[in-house]
């Protein structure tokens, strides 16, 4: 290929499929105990040991990367002849996307004679690994650069995550709820539902009360958005939650035999944010976000 397709780690790329397609990925930081680590999706801290330590008590803290980083993963590409395309993860979300446009402008200067195109997916960890892979199949398939940028550009909207998070504390620790509220759905076993919206945010769009009627909303509302079996698979992540997450696959599958269902970790920067226990559907539908 003449161009590279590369990522970041805030999508939650399953380590063996970027093994599989040799995918470059952006390893993002984030802090723990005091002691700083890059999200090389699990290689250096197993998933199920950094949620064990929040457990414990641990209050990770995530950060953006610097233009330093960036240039030292952006320029190889371009000073070996090749162009790229960056899939990055939403906007909305951090501004490290600053320092990824700050350092694309400077390269285009340097390397004038070279492409590079970046997409703000909208979208973060499971809904964002759903579209990046089905747009590496254009690559794979040995598409043109702006062609697999345009596809991503106009399916973006479609890639789909619907969480349920396990306690409440670490919403209201990042004042997406007041600690009243925490305390009141804790005690009353209310689960909220946040979707990814339309905006790159991520919206909290319902609660509900217990477990079992959580995993039955998250798979109505996957239903509505109309995945196709055909198109792609439904991937379904968990903060340490395997026995969680294989109950919400077989409500999947109960909905539609034909789907393809894997199931994966949540990363430690979203994983900072909605704590151990969380789960989330997510999945690429004929429909785009409501909210």
């Amino acid at each position: 290929m003449d161009y590279v397709f590369m990522t970041d780690s805030d999508s939650d790329l399953p380590y063996a499929l970027k093994q599989e397609y040799d995918i470059p990925v952006v390893y993002m930081p984030y802090a723990l105990n005091g002691k700083e680590y890059f999200d090389d999706l699990g290689q250096m801290l197993d998933h199920k040991s950094y949620f064990d330590k929040m457990r414990e008590g641990a209050v990770p803290v995530t950060s953006a990367l610097n233009e330093a980083a960036y240039y030292e993963y952006f320029e190889p590409v371009l000073e070996s002849g090749k162009d790229l395309l960056f899939v990055a993860f939403s906007s909305k979300l951090s501004r490290t996307i600053e320092s990824v446009y700050a350092v694309q402008k400077e390269l285009l200067q340097k390397y004038p004679e070279r492409k590079f195109i970046v997409v703000d997916t909208l979208s973060i960890s499971g809904a964002m690994t759903v579209l990046l892979l089905k747009a590496h199949e254009l690559y794979r398939a040995g598409k043109p650069i702006e062609e697999v940028a345009d596809w991503l550009e106009k399916n973006k909207l479609r890639s789909h995550a619907h969480f349920m998070v396990e306690d409440l504390k670490y919403l209201k620790r990042g004042g997406r709820i007041s600690p009243t509220a925490a305390a009141f759905g804790s005690m009353l076993d209310i689960k909220p539902l946040i979707c990814e919206a339309r905006d790159g945010t991520l919206n909290a769009y319902n609660k509900v009360r217990g477990r079992k009627k959580g995993f039955a909303t998250l798979v109505d509302d996957m239903m509505s958005f109309e995945p196709d079996p055909a198109e792609s698979f439904v991937l379904i992540i968990n903060a340490d939650d395997r026995a969680g997450a294989e109950q919400l696959r077989d409500l999947v599958l109960q909905r539609n035999p034909a789907f393809s269902v894997r199931i994966e970790n949540i990363g430690p920067v979203i994983g900072a944010h909605c704590g151990p226990g969380t789960l989330a559907v997510c999945f690429l539908g004929k429909k785009e976000r409501k909210l």
